[in-house]
């Protein structure tokens, strides 16, 4: 598929779930840029990240492979660094030649990266296969303003070059929101998700857990005066009118500043040509399983994520239902650029549904949460079927099982009323795992890794003051089940 003028923007839009664009049927519009492109392209409707949040997400991304065979789960600890291969390890290592940007730089394309992301999570491998890498600075906390300038400069620097790859992060949609003030609204008078009944609403405000209702700001309410559009609590539909609006201001701000990158492409002549991916890291939870502003899980909200390819000359205005990891990206890219496939690989190409809308989606998937919780889930048919080892003090059931077509927010869980599907999807995670096991030089899972070494990062050392705002709010009586279940971080 290469030419002589192959140029590609990837747009990675942190803690963008596809439910909150236009262009997967949004009430709202907080998307008309991303949606044009949308029009031209292919939409993946069962696109997830296979290791979420922020750091294992992108690493598997770039890495092309699932978080137990890189080693990359969490956000800290032994399961926060690449694996070293080791004895084996040549020259140069691996990951350098089968990176993700590795496959333009075959394909006799410049490389150019506008993110602060390594240096937010010291994921320096982040940097790997590209010539240029622009930080913006300020360690995710950018907001587009920031962003789209050096993406701008960029581009009217290269735009009218032959062949090149420009990776650009924006973060607005990620806590805390942050769209400034002189932005108007555009949502204040749209209606809030239907879902979330005063009934809804209630019951999330007694749940127990990090990011509930009743703490947004992980473990309790504090709010920061330098962030007036993010909540500290939800106590009323007010609230959850201002949570709900700032997550889709931070898309909608976002979207625009997309628009202008669009338009300087326009201007230098390459906007017609340029092939553009958009999509995310991971989505965020707006209420699934009771949490707000996080991406703490291994469910839809967290783990579903929009994938958007406009490849001129491929399939336009098409929508494609089949299941796919983000990490399949990779060899999908190999193979339309005609650069070599890597054994080290574990995605699966789904370049056929590019060219022809072939159907190419594996038959499951198994996506993993090891920083906030360690859960792993599996996706087949129209279930979810999540198995929790550390509920990172959510008290989540062991198993958790959602009929997604008729309760995509996972309202009801019916794992005790459907004993045969959570056997069908024990049976694919064990087969999974026995894939994945086989198929590293490594016997260690770093899911119990991050067990071993005290929990997920983001429940670490928080337990004992959590107790005491559970007391203070009026909802001691989830204290003694947290005892029973960590007695450990109450010795």
């Amino acid at each position: 598929m290469k030419t002589n003028k192959t140029r590609v923007l990837l747009l990675d839009l942190d803690s963008t779930r596809p439910d909150h664009l236009g262009c997967y049927g949004y009430h709202r519009n907080t998307s008309p840029n991303i949606d044009s492109i949308a029009k031209e392209g292919v939409r993946f409707t069962n696109y997830y990240t296979s290791d979420a949040p922020c750091f294992p997400s992108r690493t598997a991304l770039m890495t092309g492979r699932f978080g137990i065979h890189n080693g990359v789960v969490g956000h800290g600890g032994t399961a926060a660094d690449v694996r070293h291969e080791g004895i084996d390890r040549a020259f140069r290592d691996r990951i350098g030649k089968d990176c993700l940007p590795a496959i333009f730089r075959h394909a006799g394309m410049k490389t150019a990266l506008i993110s602060p992301f390594a240096e937010r999570h010291s994921s320096w491998t982040f940097y790997a296969g590209f010539n240029e890498m622009h930080n913006t600075g300020k360690g995710g906390m950018e907001s587009a303003e920031e962003v789209t300038p050096v993406a701008l400069d960029w581009i009217r620097r290269n735009a009218q070059e032959d062949n090149w790859f420009l990776y650009v992060n924006y973060w607005d949609p990620h806590t805390p929101y942050r769209t400034p003030e002189k932005f108007s609204n555009p949502f204040e008078d749209d209606p809030l998700p239907d879902w979330i009944t005063d009934e809804v609403l209630e019951g999330h405000k007694n749940k127990i857990g990090p990011h509930s209702a009743s703490e947004i700001n992980m473990y309790d309410n504090r709010t920061l005066p330098q962030y007036p559009r993010h909540p500290g609590e939800i106590t009323d539909r007010d609230g959850l009118r201002r949570m709900i609006d700032g997550y889709d201001m931070g898309i909608r701000y976002m979207d625009e500043h997309i628009g202008l990158l669009f338009q300087e492409l326009s201007a230098q002549g390459v906007m017609d040509d340029l092939i553009v991916i958009i999509t995310a890291d991971h989505g965020e939870n707006m209420g699934e399983l009771g949490i707000y502003g996080e991406h703490g899980t291994a469910d839809q909200g967290t783990c579903r994520i929009p994938m958007i390819i406009r490849w001129p000359g491929l399939q336009s205005d098409h929508v494609y239902d089949g299941l796919h990891y983000h990490l399949d990206l990779v060899p999908t890219l190999a193979e339309l650029l005609g650069a070599p496939s890597s054994s080290s690989w574990d995605g699966q190409s789904y370049a056929a549904a590019l060219r022809t809308g072939e159907s190419c989606g594996r038959d499951y998937l198994v996506v993993s949460q090891c920083a906030h919780v360690c859960q792993r889930s599996v996706r087949f048919g129209d279930w979810l079927y999540v198995r929790t080892y550390h509920d990172g003090y959510h008290l989540f059931d062991k198993e958790m099982l959602f009929q997604l077509r008729e309760d995509p927010y996972e309202q009801h869980n019916a794992a005790g009323e459907r004993r045969d599907i959570c056997k069908d999807a024990v049976y694919y995670l064990n087969e999974w795992h026995d894939q994945m096991m086989q198929s590293m030089p490594h016997d260690v899972d770093p899911l119990w890794t991050v067990i071993k070494e005290g929990g997920p990062y983001h429940a670490k050392g928080f337990l004992k003051n959590y107790v005491n705002r559970l007391e203070e709010t009026g909802r001691a009586y989830g204290i003694e089940e947290l005892k029973l279940r960590h007695p450990r971080e109450f010795a």
